[in-house]
């Protein structure tokens, strides 16, 4: 009997599903307390592809749902332990990777001593027509790969390595990789992939590793060939590739934008809130990929809820709190699974005072992504119709609203809080002191949506002056900081109704005019260290080199649309706005004005909307 369940991971194989787990016993000696101690192995739960749902749920409600034991380093009576389970599926197979110690106890000192560490690979067959549930999955004999990862590769540099607990992955080509934490001899700590090109016949280890000190790998494959690692670095979290199966890693800028993520100058992040699982997974004919990760701790009472992470590397919305049956305290490791067409997620829950594994069935989930996706090919084709880009375009804030303070992203990704204005067809009015949107990007914490902003974007927007003001009023821009702050870029118009153009914080007259009544399109544009403003597709006097945020040692948080912080007050219309992940070419900026008559209602369709 088993104390606590925790580290899971889940797969599907020839029709069978693998819930996989560490299942950790206490040992208390009757004659010795100090010979107390935890010994451990590896269990696996088996679910028929076939099998109703509910079925399983009653099974298990009954108490007749049993795991069984697929690997333990028990010998002679000596307790072992086991150490973060990783498993992949290819076709019937099932590979199961996993390192241990054996325990032996010192009377001298009083204490068990970890001793010969080794990785296994354990393989399964499904056996689909098995009549016993015990015997869906038939396991060989664990095969040890300490001479098959000779670290000869890396003598001068690595003396052990170990399991991350990942989720392993099935390259297109069908190559297994799992990855790897490697301890230096200078004891730093660095992560790599462990892998076989011939169905676990015989496997290597990466001849390179990511940068010092990365850890907590995650690894998914996107785009032929491609790895993708996010790892744990420092005060931060950030994204890898490798293109040559481990042997070059280089950062992965512009891929997973929510993901990356640093902290405050001088302070450090929560750790529990890194990545707990990556999947890529085709869904609707997108391939997407799926990420979670806890709650933010200024969410409040759902600070550390689970919540799903899903993107086509473009656009990223998240689902949650995900659910759970239990009055769970904390959720810790986690994997996903899509398989036939389901979305399954097992974590590890402190429930009480004790670890245990769930296992569910993410089906509402599941369709508010095909929901999504829907919207998204909706908008899509309604754009592309009128020649509008939708290369890049991740967000679009239009004629759908809460009906309160919320300016709802047509592609349900990021919503904008508006203050102290009015609805009007396709966007808002802002009339009075303080009013405006506010458009939330990459703000501190590892749950910011959008860290592209920081580098290369452009915000587009149609707008309306309605009065002179009585003077320079904030139009559009990009604040640093937690509050709208010091302007990077921005947009502004003054009482003698010139525009101007805000860089680094310095705001400079331009010599274009605007006049009340009249609709313009403006944009902002970054492209690294260049800043450009335009209107009506041309530029507003020069573009403008500023210090890039990494120099700055700050980040955009946010977006203001209509006005910011300040007292002068304004009289302003702003509609469809849109958000692209990459600088537009003046000629795509010309597409988006023409396609202002085309917009709908919110729902991809043609329509009146709100006067």
């Amino acid at each position: 009997m088993k104390d606590w369940f925790l580290l899971p991971s889940i797969v599907s194989a020839g029709g069978v599903m693998v819930a996989l787990a560490e299942g950790q016993m206490e040992l208390q000696s009757s004659d010795d307390a100090a010979r107390k101690t935890n010994s451990s192995d590896i269990v696996a739960g088996y679910i028929h592809s076939a099998e109703p749902w509910s079925s399983l749920v009653d099974e298990v409600n009954n108490d007749e749902w049993k795991a069984y034991t697929v690997f333990g380093r028990e010998k002679e009576g000596r307790p072992g332990l086991v150490a973060y389970p990783a498993a992949i599926a290819k076709g019937n197979s099932v590979f199961l990777l996993v390192g241990s110690y054996e325990l032996t106890y010192e009377p001298a000192k009083k204490h068990w001593a970890l001793a010969n560490w080794e990785a296994h690979v354990v393989v399964g067959e499904a056996k689909r027509s098995a009549r016993k549930r015990s015997e869906l999955i038939n396991w060989s004999k664990p095969i040890p790969l300490s001479k098959q990862i000779s670290l000869a590769t890396h003598e001068s540099d690595l003396k052990d390595v170990f399991g991350s607990g990942d989720s392993g992955v099935l390259m297109e080509d069908g190559t297994l990789v799992f990855s790897l934490m490697a301890t230096k001899r200078n004891e730093e700590i660095v992560s790599m992939i462990l892998y076989s090109s011939n169905n676990g016949s015989k496997w290597m280890l990466s001849a390179g590793t990511a940068p010092a000190k990365c850890i907590h790998p995650r690894i998914t494959e996107w785009e032929k060939g491609k790895i993708l690692m996010v790892a744990q670095c420092g005060n931060g979290q950030n994204v890898y590739e490798s293109r040559d199966m481990g042997k070059n890693w280089t950062e992965a800028v512009g891929t997973l934008p929510g993901v990356w993520f640093k902290s405050r100058p001088g302070a450090s992040w929560d750790k529990s809130l890194r990545v707990g699982d990556l999947i890529t997974a085709t869904i609707e004919g997108k391939k997407l990929m799926l990420y979670t990760r806890q709650g933010h701790p200024f969410w409040g009472t759902e600070a550390k809820a689970l919540y799903l992470w899903v993107t086509d590397n473009s656009r990223t919305f998240h689902l949650g709190p995900l659910p759970t049956d239990y009055a769970v305290n904390e959720t810790l490791e986690n994997a996903l699974l899509y398989s036939d067409g389901a979305l399954h997620l097992s974590r590890e829950s402190i429930v009480g005072t004790r670890r245990g594994i769930s296992l569910a069935r993410l089906t509402e989930e599941l369709k508010t992504i095909k929901s999504t996706l829907s919207t998204w090919a909706q908008l899509d084709a309604l754009f592309s119709k009128s020649s509008t880009p939708t290369a890049g375009l991740v967000g679009f804030l239009s004629n759908t609203s809460s009906g309160g303070n919320t300016w709802i992203d047509e592609y349900h990704c990021v919503n904008a809080t508006v203050t102290k204005a009015a609805k009007v067809k396709n966007g808002f009015k802002f009339t009075a002191p303080g009013s405006r949107a506010m458009w939330s990007m990459s703000r501190w914490g590892p749950n910011r949506q959008y860290g592209f902003v920081n580098h290369k974007f452009t915000l587009v927007a149609t707008v309306t002056i309605h009065q002179v003001p009585k003077g320079s009023t904030p139009l559009l821009g990009a604040g640093l900081g937690d509050g709208v702050g010091k302007k990077i870029i921005g947009l502004s118009y003054s009482m003698n109704k010139r525009w101007e153009k805000v860089f680094n914080g310095t705001k400079t007259a331009s010599g274009s005019t605007w006049e009340p009544g009249s609709e313009y399109q403006v944009a902002l544009m970054l492209d690294g260290d260049k800043g450009s403003v335009y209107v009506d597709g041309r530029i507003v006097g020069n573009p403008k080199t500023i210090p890039t945020l990494e120099t700055q040692g700050l980040e955009i948080p946010q977006f203001y649309i209509g006005g910011d912080e300040g007292g002068n007050g304004n009289d302003v219309t702003v509609t469809n706005v849109f958000l692209y992940n990459r600088p537009l070419s003046v000629g795509e900026l010309k597409m988006v004005k023409k396609s202002d008559d085309e917009k709908g209602d919110g729902d991809g369709k043609k329509g009146k909307g709100e006067d």
